[in-house]
């Protein structure tokens, strides 16, 4: 099987992997740490600013599929500290609206260049 892989200009990539990939009918993303595009380093700020950051870099590898966040059927959501979990949830929240996608949140020992969040995503094509 031959992989039709996505790139985004406003995601940033700290090793081999695509920003994306396509299988049959399902898109998925590979996981996004709150990297600014332009400076290739974290972002300042809690994990509100974190979090929103995630979704920035996801969501311009999404614009790039051609799909909308009504298409994301299943997010991964990885912390560093689930005391964090409350904050995160409010601005993941704004992210979608109802039905929302499934979703599981873990809580991890420690994410690239010390990122508090990643955050990861499936989306259903069509």
């Amino acid at each position: 099987m031959s992989r039709k892989a996505y790139s985004a200009a406003g995601a940033v990539s700290v090793g081999p992997y695509s920003h994306a990939v396509e299988a049959n009918d399902l898109i998925y993303f590979s996981g996004q740490t709150p990297l600014d595009s332009v400076t290739g380093k974290l972002v300042e700020g809690g994990i509100s600013t974190q979090t929103e950051q995630c979704f920035k870099n996801l969501f311009s590898v999404l614009e790039a599929t051609g799909l909308t966040p009504d298409h994301i059927v299943k997010v991964n959501v990885y912390l560093t500290d689930m005391g964090n979990f409350r904050e995160m949830n409010a601005v993941y929240a704004k992210q979608f609206s109802a039905p929302y996608p499934a979703r599981t949140t873990i809580g991890v020992a420690a994410l690239p260049l010390g990122a508090a969040v990643e955050i990861e995503m499936i989306a259903r094509k069509g």
